[in-house]
């Protein structure tokens, strides 16, 4: 297992290097609730595309959060392999594991015990009900999987191997897509069966992982003596992933504001904003891939004490990113009813998705930028400005916003979707003040 080295090299080029396998890992993850919802879509009712489409989103803010706490694995094994300590980096990953037992535990018995609360308060649609309880729960039962998912994926980022996490999701897709085929369109059992495939495919996705490590040599020295909570290493994985995680959790529960207000408009409004969502990721893929791949580029260059590289890592991102940004936005505009009609047969349906899809059309050039500035705090362990930022955006502008729009009269899905690029634009602003200000400090 080679680990890329992103301390040396032409910035841009050693970036895209690493942040191609990503994108491709990311597209391939969204691939699994894009396929969900196809294959619902193409074989089963509105009613189960609508739970599909809203537990997929509650559910993801659970994953959101996930992916936020393991930000601080990658971010402690970055520093740790870019200064050289390998018996750090070791210790580190084994304090981690712990700490993600735990976190697998507590929210495995969440899901499944509050499932039906969880989909009432969420104010699913009531033909939609049963169907997106059992959604959440049969996910909530596979979260074992999906967090030590994240958290290997977290380990390779944080070493420089962006490419293992690809060839371990690419093959968990292909099984994520013919347990779909066979158990929603063969035997019918519509959103429980998307959610068993996708359960099962993040299982074995663990399962290769592991396998790769067990018979890969590994750039840091680890053993299972190093499994158990070291105080010193579980507070900075902690104070890095806690407030990201945070923010994830409270930006998330904002898109979730914004499912119960649709929700309310009916069925068909609350299977379009499902719809939408899955193609938002990807239209988003880019930057995403921008704001991982720049956290562990920026904690591996600052543990090698080369800070002036890892800035100039945020400006290189930011630019590439925005030309991919244009390129989604003018795709969603003018064409998000075609790319709606890949996950729906129903016209309202996709109707409605395109007039939501117009509000992220404008936000997919914001977040070229936002991301980029969130990876580049991340690795720089700035991580309660993100916190804060994310707050202010999703509750002082998203939400509000949203509210407002709902309250106008012929309200449509183009107004509510709206809160989404208010907030990015908002968030840009803090995000350059606070580069001014830790600029001026050298930090």
């Amino acid at each position: 297992m080679k680990k890329q080295s992103l301390t040396q090299g032409h910035i841009l080029r050693s970036l895209m290097t690493f942040a191609f396998p990503v994108l491709l890992a990311l597209f391939l993850q969204a691939m699994y609730g894009a396929v969900d919802l196809f294959v619902v879509g193409k074989f089963a009712g509105t009613n189960e595309q609508s739970g599909v489409a809203s537990g997929s989103q509650l559910f993801n803010m659970v994953t959101m959060i996930i992916t936020g706490l393991t930000m601080g694995v990658t971010v402690f094994v970055g520093e740790a392999i870019g200064a050289g300590d390998k018996k750090k980096a070791g210790q580190g990953i084994g304090s981690g594991i712990c700490i993600f037992a735990i976190v697998a535990c507590v929210i495995t018995l969440f899901l499944v015990t509050c499932s039906t609360p969880l989909t009432s308060m969420f104010h699913a649609p009531q033909e939609a009900f049963s169907q997106t309880s059992s959604y959440l729960r049969i996910c909530g039962i596979g979260t074992v999987f999906i967090v030590f998912y994240n958290v290997i994926g977290a380990v390779f980022r944080g070493i420089g191997d962006s490419k293992t996490p690809l060839i371990t999701v690419a093959i968990a897709c292909v099984i994520n897509i013919v347990g779909d085929l066979l158990l929603i369109g063969v035997f019918g059992l519509g959103a429980a069966g998307a959610a068993i495939a996708t359960v099962c495919a993040q299982a074995i996705s663990v399962l290769i992982s592991l396998g790769f490590i067990l018979k890969k040599e590994l750039p840091f020295e680890f053993s299972r003596h190093n499994i158990r909570l070291e105080k010193e290493y579980v507070k900075k994985i902690l104070l890095v992933g806690v407030p990201i995680a945070t923010q994830e959790m409270l930006v998330q529960f904002s898109f979730l504001f914004i499912q119960v207000i649709v929700n309310k408009m009916g069925v068909t409004a609350s299977a379009a904003v499902g719809v939408a969502e899955k193609v938002c990721v990807f239209l988003m893929l880019v930057a995403s891939a921008y704001m991982q791949s720049i956290s562990a580029f920026v904690a591996q260059n600052n543990g090698a004490g080369q800070y002036e590289r890892s800035k100039k890592a945020l400006f290189y991102g930011m630019g590439t990113a925005f030309v991919a940004g244009l390129t989604m936005g003018i795709l969603a505009f003018f064409g998000g009813d075609k790319l709606a009609a890949i996950f729906s047969n129903e016209p309202a349906v996709i109707s409605a998705a395109h007039d939501y899809l117009k509000a992220y059309a404008i936000d997919s050039l914001l977040t070229a930028i936002l991301f980029c500035f969130i990876g580049y705090y991340n690795g720089c362990e700035k991580t309660v400005f993100v916190m804060v930022q994310g707050i202010i955006g999703a509750f002082c502008i998203r939400i509000p916003v949203v509210y407002a729009m709902s309250k106008l009269d012929g309200a449509s899905l183009f107004h509510i979707g709206l809160g989404t690029p208010a907030s990015s634009m908002v968030q840009i602003i803090l995000c350059l003040i606070a580069y001014r200000v830790y600029h001026k400090r050298k930090l």
